[in-house]
């Protein structure tokens, strides 16, 4: 398949965030949608920058001069999130922003006829884990992928590598880590913890 063409031509780097992107912005407007109505105030849309430095940091990166792929794994038929900034993958794809944990750069991939989103996400996720470069990876699969990302996981021999899934709420674990995803999103929207008290 030709996405995964264009992923083996890539030099991977030590840290790599997969994230169903579709999922993300799903899940931004549910919090959009339920933070207006509960803090009274408008919230804008997300800042992709401040999202992946905020999923480095809980996949257990720490300020330095790190290199981190982010790949943003799309259904072909939609060109854009509508509650993130920068917001269209053409725009994104093939470009990078240097932050406090270092260079993020952004790869877009969208489903294709023969492979769907699961298979393209599952597939990324071996493809990442098999190079010897890479030591840490961060996933934000949709719930209904999850069963399928967590077996692949146990039936891979990662053990040289940190992996840790991003989910809304805790899963039944396997041979990797957990964080929230909510926290990074509400950190990206501007929504402060004090708000909440």
């Amino acid at each position: 398949m030709k996405y995964l063409c264009s992923m083996n031509e890539i030099n991977w780097s030590e840290n790599v965030i997969i994230a169903d992107a579709d999922h993300i912005d799903g899940v931004a407007f549910d919090l959009i949608v339920n933070f207006e109505r509960m803090l009274g105030r408008r919230i804008p849309q997300a800042d992709m920058a401040r999202w992946t430095e905020c999923i480095a940091l809980d996949g257990g990166l720490r300020p330095g001069e790190h290199q981190i792929q982010v790949v943003l794994i799309h259904r072909k038929q939609q060109q854009e999130m509508k509650n993130f900034i920068p917001s269209r993958y053409d725009e994104l794809d093939g470009k990078a922003f240097n932050g406090q944990l270092g260079e993020f750069i952004f790869t877009a991939v969208s489903t294709e006829e023969m492979a769907g989103k699961e298979d393209i996400l599952l597939d990324t996720l071996q493809l990442v884990a098999a190079q010897q470069e890479v030591k840490n990876v961060m996933v934000v699969p949709a719930d209904e992928h999850y069963a399928s990302i967590r077996n692949t996981l146990t039936r891979m021999d990662n053990d040289q590598k940190r992996i840790t899934l991003f989910t809304m709420e805790p899963k039944v674990g396997g041979h990797f880590r957990q964080e929230i995803l909510g926290y990074s999103l509400m950190a990206a929207l501007g929504i402060r913890g004090e708000e909440l008290q």
